[in-house]
């Protein structure tokens, strides 16, 4: 194997390495902003069971 072939099989290795720890970063983020998407959704549903039992409490009282 030529050292010009061994130089360019080194950089591909390189550059995917690197590719690959960005997409590791990528993902850690991601993990990260889905867990917060999923608490700030349990927090909007849980209000809003709250909200509909109040509107179901002033109903019932009403009839």
């Amino acid at each position: 194997m030529s050292l010009e072939l061994f130089n360019q099989l080194e950089q591909k290795v390189t550059d995917t390495v690197e590719a690959l720890e960005l997409m590791k970063l990528e993902n850690e983020e991601l993990r990260r902003e889905n867990a917060e998407y999923k608490q700030e959704r349990e927090e909007w549903e849980r209000r809003l069971q709250g909200v509909l039992s109040k509107f179901e409490e002033s109903t019932t009282e009403s009839a």
